[in-house]
C-alpha cells in the first residue's frame, strides 16, 4: 500500500487516470449485467418422474418406486432421497450434499434409471430427469379473458398466443394452465362390447393402427427417385365411426357398432379463474441464466404486437409479473445507497468542516460503485437484492479508509507544518498499517460467511464478493493534490499570513525552508 501511495502523490495524473479506468471499465459493464430479483444458485437436486397410466398407488410403489430407489440410492454424495407415489405417477427427489457437482450427480442419476428401467413394466412411459433450476419458474403470468369457452380459448393460446411469445428473446417455455385441449374421443357401449365378446383393448389397438401414416418406401424410375407415404390419418372426426374393430364370422365390426365418436376436447386436469370466471393461462419461463427483466420486457413488447392478431373480444391481461418487484427492490435499494453516500460526505463536512476534505471523500464512493461493476461483471453477478444491499454495505467499508488517510495527512500539515505532498507521504506510513489491518478485519469477518455449507452460504457468497470489491487506495495523491492550496495559509503562524488568508501574495510572501514548514515571510509573529 505504501508503494502505491508514494506512486499516487508522485504521479497525481497517473493516480487519476487509474481510478477513471477503473470507473470506464464499471460503466461499460454496468450495462451488461443481468438484473435479476435473487443471486443465480444451483440447488443439488434431481427429480425423477414416471408415468404408468392407470396404475393404482400400490401398484406404482412397488413397480416403480422401489425399484429406482434401489439403484438411485448407489450413488455417491446422496444427502436425502424421497420419493411420491400416486396413481399413474412416481416422483423421485434425490437431494445431494453441496460439495457435489450438480451436472456430474444429474448425469449419474441418468445412468441408474438406465439400469432401473430394464426390470420397470412395458407400459411405462420414458422417464423424465430434470435438475430443480430456479430459472424455471414463471416469470410473468398472462390470462387470456374472453365470454368465449374454454376450448375456443384453449384453440387461441395454443395456436396464436404460444408461438408468438416463444419466439421472444430469451423465453425457454410457454406452458398452458386451465386449458381444455381439442381432441376426438371414442364412446363405447360396454354391452355391446360384451355382445361381441371383444376387449376394450381391440378397440385401442384398431385406433393406433389404422390412424397413422406409414412409411411406403421408395420408387425409383431412372434418375428419379420418390418416398411413398401412407396417409393413414383421419381428416374427419366422422370417420373414426368407420374403422374396422374386428372381423367375426367374415363381417367386420366397426366403431359406430361399439359406440361413437365425437369432436370434443381432454379430461381437464387443472383450472383457471380470473375474477371467478373460468379462464386460460400462459406461464412464460425463461431460458436459464437469462435477464429476468429484458425477458419480460420482451414478452410485453411481443403482447403488443399479439394484440392485433387474437379476436378483438379476447383480452391479453398480465395477472403476475416478477419485474415489478425487482424494480421495487432495486429502487429502495438504490434510494438508501444515495441517501447513505450523501448522509456519509455530511458527516465528514460536519465533522472536518472543510469542502476540499468532504469532495475527497466523497468521490470515493461512486468511484468505488462504479468501478465494483466491471468486477461484478467478470464473475457473472447480476444486479440483485443480494448484491445491491452489498453496494451499500460497501459505502461505509470505502469511506472510512478515505477519512482515515484524509484526517491523519490534514494532521501532519497542521500539527507538524509539513507540505501537503510530504504530509501525504508520511502520513499514509504512519497509518498505512492500521488501514490494512482495519481491511482485513472486515474479510475475517465476511469471507467465512460465504464458505457456510448451507444454501444461505450460497447466496452470502455474491454478497461478500460484491463488499469487497473496491477501488486501490489512491486517496493518499488527490489528499495532496486537493490540500496543496488550502493548507499552505494554515501552516504559516504569523498574523499576516492568517490574515490575508493565502500564500505567495505581495502582502506576505511565504517560502518553505525545511520539513519542519518554517517561514521567512516578514510579517508579525503572534
Amino acid at each position: 500500500m505504501q508503494k502505491l501511495a508514494e506512486i499516487c502523490i508522485k504521479r497525481p495524473v497517473f493516480a487519476t487516470m487509474i481510478v477513471m479506468a477503473l470507473v470506464v471499465v464499471g460503466a461499460a459493464s454496468y450495462f451488461r449485467l443481468g438484473v435479476d430479483r435473487f443471486p443465480a444458485v444451483d440447488l443439488p437436486t434431481v427429480t425423477v418422474r414416471v408415468e404408468l397410466p392407470g396404475a393404482s398407488t400400490e401398484e406404482i410403489e412397488t413397480q416403480l418406486t422401489q425399484k429406482l430407489e434401489e439403484q438411485i440410492n448407489t450413488i455417491q454424495g446422496i444427502q436425502e432421497l424421497r420419493s411420491i407415489s400416486t396413481p399413474g405417477n412416481s416422483l423421485v427427489i434425490v437431494t445431494f450434499v453441496l460439495s457435489r457437482n450438480i451436472d456430474v450427480a444429474a448425469q449419474d442419476v441418468r445412468d441408474k434409471v438406465s439400469i432401473a428401467q430394464r426390470n420397470l413394466p412395458r407400459d411405462v412411459k420414458p422417464p423424465i430427469i430434470s435438475k430443480f433450476d430456479n430459472d424455471q419458474a414463471p416469470v410473468l403470468t398472462i390470462a387470456l379473458a374472453s365470454d368465449r369457452s374454454l376450448r375456443e380459448l384453449t384453440e387461441i393460446a395454443d395456436k396464436i398466443a404460444r408461438p408468438q411469445l416463444e419466439r421472444s428473446p430469451g423465453v425457454g417455455e410457454v406452458r398452458i394452465v386451465g386449458g381444455l385441449p381439442r381432441a376426438i374421443n371414442v364412446w363405447v357401449d360396454a354391452d355391446r362390447l360384451a355382445a361381441y365378446q371383444l376387449p376394450i383393448t381391440s378397440v385401442r389397438d384398431a385406433l393406433v393402427r389404422q390412424n397413422a401414416d406409414l412409411p411406403g418406401g421408395n420408387v425409383t424410375s431412372g434418375l428419379n427417385e420418390a418416398s411413398l407415404r401412407t396417409m393413414g390419418r383421419m381428416a374427419d372426426p366422422k370417420a373414426f365411426n368407420d374403422l374396422v374393430v374386428a372381423n367375426l364370422a367374415g363381417s367386420p365390426v366397426r366403431v359406430r357398432d361399439l359406440g361413437y365418436a365425437e369432436d370434443g376436447t381432454k379430461e381437464q386436469r387443472s383450472a383457471a379463474r380470473l375474477n371467478g370466471v373460468p379462464t386460460v393461462i400462459l406461464e412464460i419461463r425463461r431460458q436459464s441464466g437469462e435477464n429476468t427483466v429484458a425477458v419480460i420486457e420482451g414478452v410485453k413488447k411481443s403482447l403488443e404486437r399479439l394484440a392485433a392478431h387474437v379476436p378483438p373480444d379476447v383480452k391479453l391481461e398480465i395477472i403476475r409479473d416478477q419485474s415489478k418487484y425487482i424494480y421495487a427492490a432495486l429502487h429502495e435499494i438504490n434510494l438508501h445507497l444515495v441517501l447513505g453516500s450523501i448522509l456519509a460526505s455530511l458527516v465528514v463536512l460536519a465533522f472536518m468542516r472543510s469542502w476540499r476534505s468532504t469532495f475527497i471523500a466523497a468521490v470515493a464512493i461512486p468511484t468505488s460503485v462504479v468501478s465494483a461493476f466491471g468486477m461484478m461483471w467478470m464473475l457473472n453477478f447480476t444486479l440483485n437484492s443480494v448484491t445491491m444491499l452489498a453496494l451499500v454495505l460497501m459505502v461505509g467499508i470505502v469511506i472510512d479508509d478515505a477519512i482515515v488517510v484524509l484526517e491523519n495527512v490534514f494532521r501532519f500539515v497542521e500539527e507538524k507544518k509539513m507540505r501537503p505532498f510530504e504530509a501525504a507521504r508520511e502520513a499514509t506510513a504512519d497509518i498505512g498499517l492500521a488501514v490494512m489491518a482495519t481491511t482485513l478485519s472486515l474479510v475475517v469477518i465476511f469471507v467465512p460467511v460465504s464458505f457456510m455449507s448451507s444454501i444461505s452460504g450460497r447466496f452470502l457468497w455474491a454478497s461478500t464478493a460484491t463488499s469487497m470489491l473496491r477501488t486501490p487506495p489512491v486517496w493518499p495523491g488527490r489528499c495532496a493534490t486537493a490540500g496543496s492550496s488550502s493548507s499552505s495559509a494554515s501552516s504559516c503562524s504569523h498574523r499576516r499570513c492568517r490574515s490575508t488568508g493565502r500564500s505567495n501574495r505581495s502582502t506576505s510572501r511565504v517560502t518553505w525552508t525545511s520539513p519542519s514548514s518554517r517561514c521567512s515571510c516578514s510579517g508579525p509573529r503572534d
